[in-house]
């Protein structure tokens, strides 16, 4: 499945909510989703992103690491269902906001929580989905002075 259906899912799934497991496990998913989307643009993505693409992957990763694995039946892991990136600027631009629509999910549960280690996870997962936001926006700013560097070769060709 090519990666901005798995976001839109992710998004939905999310949105969504439910109680504090199923919007943990829904954060974990979206983390697992940005690590294999950074993964893949760090192998065969455009030359400017792959740094920061596995920069990415590296803070996704510990946005998972922070939280419990949840509990998944084989085939649901939208990560693994993942075969192509597709646009490399539209599967950023919606994993960002997926990233930033966690980080609002885990602030909402922190506040709601009573019990003190779901919010230190959360606190932690919500670190975790900035630094992957920032990066993926920084991988778009990449993107876009890639094209103006571009455009004027091509009409002067």
């Amino acid at each position: 499945m090519d990666a901005v259906r798995l976001i839109v899912t992710s998004r939905r799934a999310l949105a969504a909510g439910g109680g504090a497991p199923e919007i943990l496990t829904e954060v974990w998913q979206a983390q697992a989703l940005a690590q294999a989307i950074g993964s893949r643009l760090a192998v065969a993505g455009p030359p400017e992103l792959r740094g920061e693409a596995l920069g990415l992957t590296e803070l996704a990763g510990r946005g998972c690491g922070v939280l419990d694995t949840p509990r998944l039946a084989p085939g649901e892991l939208r990560a693994a269902q993942l075969t192509e990136l597709g646009d490399a600027r539209q599967a950023l631009s919606c994993l960002g906001g997926l990233l930033g629509e966690v980080g609002i999910a885990l602030v909402g549960l922190a506040c709601a929580v009573d019990d003190e280690g779901t919010y230190w996870q959360c606190m932690e997962a919500i670190d975790a989905a900035d630094e992957s936001r920032d990066r993926v926006r920084e991988m778009l700013r990449k993107l876009a002075d890639g094209e103006q560097h571009r455009v004027p070769e091509r009409e002067a060709g």
